[in-house]
């Protein structure tokens, strides 16, 4: 409470309180200005005194906006005509001044275009990043310079237009190796007519533009008509090309029929960070997608970070006709955002948050490769040591862990039941390390996960003595996380006892109520469990080490349960190989077949010697 009641804050809120008299109850932008006359923090106001007002009740603002208040030493203001300029404006200025209360979008890299030139009487297509100051039409923005060029590829073959340099292209005599592999039409050297080009242009105008169905559908036509012609070369032009339209629109990511012009993007927030995911959508294909980090968003709302994320994105883009999110914006943002993107695209812009259909599992798509790139990011960052830092202090280690070992069991009712370890430390995750272990003991009742993580572990420290017992404990943790509750961890704690392990922290991770992630209760030995807060870095991290056990668990129980179902009753038979397994099975037609076969009929199998088949019969007729 000192903090919020503190003189400076004080003395801030009594310098804004003084330009209060002076605000306008109209629509506009303020800053906020330190000693220094560094902008801390631009907002918007649809009523600036309104508005800013309140930044003289501290038991209204949070603690980050309390600090700024303290710092600030003088106001600005810009009125505008209306909200939604002041939302632009507001955009434009926080890309501009990077304010360090703001929500910050920090993108370094521009987006890369198709660009059809309009300053030659031969148009190029061509693909361009920076300022748009060549005539001709814009086509993206695309995620990255690799999808660019993966679709430019295939346009040129579908096409045939020009990717050359004007100067190139005057100076040439003969056609280039780009005609010969049929990518190119040879405007250079006339070998199409300067209308028959142009239709080529207005073609792939038309399909950059959203009408790939028309553009397809004339050139099966065209291609039906020529080969009804019997003109079999031009109709295997037309297959061609329709071929590369095929693969420009045949996307591998995700696609929906139904879209033709459309961004998706995805929120996801979790230690303190955030991630927002952007797919493009553009003619009906996808082009690519980009992962986001704003800073200053720690203790941020989803609609406060998607509401500032999209004002200053699209600050300098010409937004799509559709935006699909994973989160609202907001029920007072929602319409004033929707209004501006209109504006700036000039046509209306909808922003949507689907619930069912095509449109959710876009949505859905996006948020999981929001959550794997945040997750990555957080891995990989420097911020690493400083999470393993936090994981000794908060288990009481000495020093940081340099091994982390995380186990996990598999099983469907007990059946093709698998243990998992992973290994993480200082780099990240070392998955040369990782072990699964087939659940062997025959006298584990199934379903009983108590068992099989004692059967894990025994045989885990049962081998790690052996390598202690020659000089070699570099494979020892200094951490072990089990994911159980108080159960699991009483069984694993009375286990190293037994064993005699000692050095090794043992913790147990129990879910929280209705398994709600965040909602975790740690167990530890002579320690009472307890639980970390929501938005806490280490939660986060512990949690993906986890997760990440309970992936590699279920691949290897999943890898388990395939071969099983996969294995053919051959397979038991001594001298029976792959080759002879495949011989059987194509006369016979089944594990069946053979089985009821004679023993005449199997001799007659290609490969199949007598004594071969004298013991496939013997193994299917015991009895004789």
């Amino acid at each position: 409470m000192a903090e919020r009641e503190g003189p400076s804050f004080h003395r801030g809120a009594e310098i804004i309180s003084a330009h209060l008299k002076l605000l306008p109850s109209s629509p506009g932008v303020y800053r906020m200005l330190n000693s220094a006359g560094e902008v801390l923090y631009v907002g918007k106001a649809k009523n600036l005194k309104k508005r800013v007002v309140a930044y003289t009740k501290a038991e209204r603002l949070p603690l980050r906006l309390q600090r700024m208040v303290a710092d600030t030493q003088t106001l600005e203001v810009v009125t505008t005509h209306t909200e939604v300029e002041a939302l632009l404006l507001e955009a434009n200025l926080i890309k501009k001044l990077f304010p360090r209360y703001n929500i910050l979008l920090k993108d370094d890299k521009s987006f890369p275009y198709i660009l059809i030139t309009g300053d030659h009487p031969w148009a190029q297509i061509v693909k361009h990043r920076g300022a748009r100051n060549r005539k001709g039409e814009y086509f993206g923005p695309f995620a990255s310079a690799n999808a660019v060029n993966q679709t430019l590829a295939q346009m040129q073959r579908a096409f045939l237009l020009r990717s050359c340099s004007d100067s190139v292209f005057s100076s040439r005599t003969r056609p280039c190796l780009l005609h010969q592999i049929k990518r190119c039409s040879a405007p250079c050297v006339e070998r199409i007519s300067r209308e028959d080009y142009d239709r080529l242009v207005a073609e792939a105008r038309s399909f950059l533009s959203g009408r790939s169905q028309q553009i397809q559908k004339a050139l099966v036509k065209q291609m039906e008509e020529a080969s009804e012609a019997l003109d079999y070369e031009s109709a295997m032009v037309f297959r061609d090309r329709i071929r590369a339209l095929t693969a420009v629109q045949a996307k591998q990511d995700i696609n929906s029929s139904d879209i033709e012009d459309a961004d998706v993007v995805a929120l996801h927030q979790a230690g303190g960070n955030a991630c927002l995911q952007v797919f493009f959508f553009r003619a009906g294909c996808n082009f690519g997608n980009r992962s986001f980090f704003p800073a200053h968003t720690q203790d941020q709302t989803p609609e406060e970070i998607l509401g500032a994320f999209l004002a200053q994105f699209y600050e300098d883009k010409v937004p799509p006709s559709e935006v699909l999110l994973s989160n609202p914006v907001g029920e007072e943002d929602h319409p004033l955002l929707q209004a501006a993107l209109s504006q700036r695209a000039g046509r209306k812009v909808n922003l949507a948050v689907p619930m069912r259909g095509d449109r959710r599992k876009m949505v859905m798509h996006a948020y999981d490769n929001a959550r794997e790139a945040l997750g990555r990011r957080m891995a990989e960052s420097s911020a690493q040591a400083k999470l393993l830092r936090g994981v000794a202090e908060l288990f009481g280690l000495d020093e940081p862990p340099e091994r982390i070992e995380v186990y996990d069991n598999s099983h469907i009712q007990g059946a093709f039941a698998v243990g998992a370890m992973i290994v993480a430390g200082p780099e990240g995750f070392t998955k040369n390390a990782y072990r699964k272990f087939n659940i062997k003991g025959t006298d584990i009742a199934p379903g009983d996960d108590f068992a099989m993580m004692k059967e894990v572990l025994t045989r885990r420290f049962r081998r790690a003595k052996d390598e202690e017992s020659q000089g070699d404990r570099s494979a020892w943790p200094d951490l072990l996380l089990i994911d159980g509750g108080a159960g699991q961890f009483k069984v694993v704690d009375a286990l190293m006892e037994e064993m005699g392990i000692d050095g090794v922290t043992l913790v147990s991770i129990a879910k929280g109520a209705d398994r709600e992630a965040g909602r975790e209760r740690f167990h530890m030995r002579d320690k009472p469990s307890f639980s970390l807060p929501p938005n806490d870095p280490v939660l986060y991290y512990l949690q993906r080490l986890r997760d990440e056990a309970h992936r590699f668990a279920i691949g290897a129980h999943r890898a388990k349960r395939s071969a099983a179902i996969g294995r053919s009753p051959l397979d038991e038979i001594d001298g029976v190989g792959v080759a002879r397994k495949k011989a059987l099975l194509h006369h016979f037609g089944s594990a069946r077949g053979v089985s009821e076969a004679g023993l005449k009929d199997l001799q007659a199998v290609e490969g199949i010697s007598q004594a071969i088949a004298k013991k496939i019969y013997d193994h299917f007729h015991p009895d004789g």
